[in-house]
């Protein structure tokens, strides 16, 4: 039962996987592009000033291990295709969690639609409002280690926060109604996101010199590619499965 759902999920990827690969291969890899150029630049700019200065040359860096035709090619193919795949076998084994834990006049379709849903805003959209995505030439490479850590904390924080509501919603149906018990989860949710994004510490290593432009499309590219995988897990394996049952073979 369980093994037909991850299985139906990780094909679904795979085919999110592919149009989240086209869309960051014409969209998202030039403004990597324009980012690693502005790095170059900057750090022949600072080359140059410490020569005139009479510093010492920082040293050389190292040979390049793969090169950037590699890395915006078969490298991002094969990073994209295996998250998506490993992401759509997630999502379906979240679905085999959630069915039957939800009222039984949704249907497959539906359900897997409100999974995608709130998995986007909880695991996407809300951490990347606290800590948005930023090119390679922007950050201190000394602070990623605890860049990702609050990156994480924030995703934890906000997925904890969705779960609890949606328990807390289920029981206050029956004292205020459906939409009063909404409203309210939705309230708490945001309550306790925006507690943990004040009590977090703000990131902002942004270089001022850097385009504004190329950090908004890059921003815009990463945000598109999280739109396209949810979107496409979301309803394809939704449309499979209510197929499925339909056949009165929900889980095969």
């Amino acid at each position: 039962m369980v093994r037909s759902l991850l299985v139906r999920g990780m094909l679904v990827g795979t085919v999110a996987g592919l149009l989240c690969f086209c869309f960051l291969k014409v969209y998202g890899e030039p403004q990597v592009d324009r980012a690693i150029a502005f790095e170059t630049q900057q750090k022949e700019a600072k080359a140059a000033a410490e020569k005139t200065n009479g510093m010492a040359m920082p040293a050389a860096d190292g040979p390049e291990l793969v090169s950037r035709g590699v890395q915006a090619g078969v490298g991002l193919f094969v990073a994209v295709l295996v998250y998506s795949t490993a992401f759509g076998g997630l999502f379906g084994l979240a679905y085999a969690f959630a069915y039957g834990r939800f009222p039984a006049a949704l249907t497959p379709q539906a359900l897997s639609a409100l999974l995608a849903v709130t998995g986007f805003i909880a695991i996407y959209l809300v951490p990347n409002l606290k800590y948005p995505a930023n090119p390679p030439a922007v950050g201190n490479p000394d602070t990623i280690g605890i860049r990702t850590t609050l990156y994480f904390i924030m995703i934890a924080v906000s997925l904890v926060s969705m779960v609890d509501t949606v328990r807390l919603k289920r029981w206050l149906v029956p004292r205020f109604g459906t939409w009063n018990a909404m409203l309210i989860a939705a309230a708490c949710y945001i309550i306790l996101v925006a507690i943990a994004g004040f009590l977090l510490p703000v990131v902002n290593e942004v270089p001022d010199a850097f385009p504004a432009v190329v950090l908004w499309r890059f921003r815009v590219a990463s945000m598109g590619a999280q739109l396209i995988t949810w979107a496409t897990i979301g309803l394809l394996f939704g449309a499979l499965t209510q197929r499925a049952s339909a056949r009165g073979r929900l889980f095969a």
